[in-house]
């Protein structure tokens, strides 16, 4: 996976931010707030999520200063970037860096993840599902603090993304709207999808229990998963079955579009 350096993603945000100031100056505020104000990409993802939570009820504060401790603290910045890239070099809806930063629905719930399973980690748990919720207000994204997510993601549309407790999604991963990693109600503890490197889960994709969908692999749309898939494989149906190996025409978006 690309490297992607924060602090030079944030520069061609900036510069992408003063230029469509000059295109549209009454909107010169909403782009000083959230991009031209601050001088990294962590203190304006604090700033940015903040405003979200804030928008959730009048009563709570600005989370700005505290977030973007947490940001910083636990390194979150590089994952924000690696995901923001992703959608900007790959996504043809999406037209560069700063849209993707400022309005992309997924980047805003994995950055509210990152955020939430922040304070999951420090105990904090009361506070991180209340951050959860009010991202699945927000965003129509419910993703339990716990779960441990990787970066560079795909996730497009995300909304009905639903990702439960003990899942793992490691980095790379492609996600469209409406899936599940849910559990099957039959299994305590690690009850949850461990979704592989490289991996593609199409719309309405719902994976059960505690399986495997391998490195590479892809579930396609609508398909309902209850055993593991192996890497590699392309696996459809209700229930899903493994119909062959995955193909060029399969794979996720993989290479930067021309923009």
């Amino acid at each position: 996976m690309e490297n992607i350096v924060p602090a030079v993603l944030w520069q061609e945000i900036r510069e992408q931010a003063t230029r469509e100031v000059r295109a549209r100056p009454a909107m010169q505020r909403y782009f000083e707030t959230y991009v031209l104000e601050h001088e990294a990409l962590g203190s304006a993802l604090a700033a940015l999520i903040s405003a979200e939570v804030s928008r959730s009820d009048s009563t709570l504060p600005d989370f700005a200063g505290e977030f973007s401790t947490v940001i910083a603290d636990n390194d979150i910045a590089p994952s924000a970037a690696a995901d923001v890239h992703k959608i900007a070099s790959s996504n043809p809806a999406c037209p560069n860096a700063l849209t993707a930063f400022l309005s992309f629905r997924g980047i805003h719930a994995i950055q509210f993840h990152r955020i939430a399973h922040a304070y999951w980690q420090a105990d904090e748990k009361t506070f991180a599902v209340l951050l959860q919720n009010w991202c699945a207000k927000s965003h129509n994204v419910d993703i339990h603090p716990a779960a441990r997510i990787g970066k560079g993601l795909f996730v497009d549309h995300a909304m009905g993304l639903v990702i439960g407790e003990t899942a793992v999604v490691e980095d790379g991963v492609s996600i469209w709207h409406g899936v599940t990693l849910g559990s099957t109600f039959s299994e305590a503890g690690d009850r949850h999808p461990k979704i592989r490197r490289g991996a593609t889960l199409a719309a309405h994709a719902i994976i059960l229990g505690n399986i495997e969908v391998g490195e590479g692999a892809v579930v396609a749309a609508g398909s309902v998963v209850r055993t593991s898939i192996p890497a590699g494989m392309l696996a459809a149906g209700v229930p899903a079955k493994v119909i062959k190996a995955v193909s060029g025409t399969y794979t996720a978006i993989t290479a930067p579009a021309n923009k």
